[in-house]
């Protein structure tokens, strides 16, 4: 019984990768929602870079706790370490950690010395991602999808799979707006 439930299950969830409709999603564990069929990215890739996330995220806690805050974001297997951590040392050992997760190509560290943000930073951070967003499907210069947007401490990251008039768009969309203290660009580009 166990075996035929787990089978319809991943059937279930399947279904999204066998379609060829661009409207169907996935929700992943950091609660955005990405159209696989549209994604620049092979939805194994796709898959690999959740593995990775959540890989190198179970790595940095059960290693170092609470002590530090930190976001593992995955985007064609190149990675992009942002938030606090209280040492120069600690900065380099979590690369090293992530840097040790299957299929991890490179490793972009960002990651600041200093204490962790507050809740009230965070929530802020979450806020500018939101209007860089809205922004960005309100200028219509790219297709949204193709551009991820990390905030920590009102930076904002770019990453994604881009022409370079794309990744300029989202660059000077970004900086333009309201609250954002500066933009970093983590692009592959394709021309």
């Amino acid at each position: 019984m166990k075996s035929f439930n787990r089978n319809w299950l991943l059937l279930f969830l399947c279904l999204p990768l066998l379609s060829g409709c661009p409207m169907y999603t996935l929700s992943t564990a950091s609660g955005s929602d990405s159209y696989i069929a549209e994604d620049r990215r092979t939805s194994g890739i796709f898959i690999e870079d959740e593995g990775i996330e959540l890989k190198s995220s179970r790595r940095i806690h059960q290693q170092f706790g609470n002590s530090v805050h930190i976001n593992v974001t995955s985007y064609n297997r190149v990675v992009l370490l942002s938030g606090e951590a209280p040492s120069e040392e600690i900065k380099h050992n979590i690369e090293r950690l992530v840097m040790g997760v299957d299929n991890v190509r490179r490793i972009h560290n960002e990651i600041a010395v200093a204490g962790n943000t507050t809740l009230a930073s965070r929530s802020n951070d979450t806020l500018l991602t939101s209007k860089v967003k809205a922004r960005f499907l309100a200028e219509r210069k790219f297709q949204i999808n193709h551009v991820k947007i990390v905030t920590e401490n009102g930076v904002v990251y770019l990453m994604g799979i881009v022409k370079r008039e794309e990744a300029d768009n989202a660059a000077k969309i970004a900086s333009s707006t309201s609250g954002v203290r500066k933009v970093v660009k983590v692009f592959e580009y394709m021309n």
